[in-house]
């Protein structure tokens, strides 16, 4: 066992400006001595995912780095927008990919979830939906403490998050999160 935990970060947005992506990279750089934390992949070019289309020309190169990453990391830590009370699309289908290759690697892989958004829930009915989606492909779930920045335009300025109580909690969930991949490698 490593002694230092690597976690890979997902962000479920693809909008460079986002919230979420905000809240990734203060993650990233919030995260505990003894964890590394960096982004993964990128989904936004893999094509909706069609069983026809995989069986005809197998997996896109795309998906095959996205997984590969997964398959090293000791963790994941998905950092997600909520669109229309739920998953982003491209987020969704970047999990179904995942889910179609023989030796499916998010099963058993520690996942922790992160959300931000302008209105008061703050995306928590997109981790109530990805928390399920998850769940189907046998994922570990983290389950507290929660990350749910809600309000976010008043918590981010100039590209950073500012809001000190967010930043507590981002910092106690990390720590937490560690200890939970380590109970869940044992």
């Amino acid at each position: 066992m490593a002694d230092n935990l690597n976690v890979l970060a997902i962000c479920g947005s693809l909008r460079k400006g986002s919230f979420n992506r905000m809240l990734m990279n203060a993650s990233i750089g919030l995260a505990p001595a003894g964890m590394t934390i960096k982004e993964g992949p990128s989904f936004g070019s893999f094509p909706i995912y069609n069983f026809d289309d995989q069986q005809a020309t197998g997996f896109p190169k795309g998906v095959d780095a996205l997984n590969d990453a997964v398959k090293v990391a000791d963790g994941v830590l998905i950092v997600s927008a909520e669109y229309n009370w739920s998953i982003p699309g491209g987020l969704k289908n970047a999990i179904d990919w995942l889910s179609r290759f023989k030796e499916v690697t998010v099963k058993d892989k520690p996942c922790c979830i992160q959300s931000a958004a302008p209105g008061l829930l703050g995306g928590s009915r997109m981790q109530y939906h990805l928390r399920m989606a998850l769940q189907a492909i046998d994922a570990q779930l983290f389950g507290k403490p929660e990350v749910i920045v809600n309000l976010a335009a008043a918590k981010f300025a100039d590209g950073a998050l500012k809001d000190q109580a967010a930043i507590d909690l981002i910092k106690q969930q990390l720590a937490a999160f560690g200890e939970f991949i380590k109970r869940v490698r044992k």
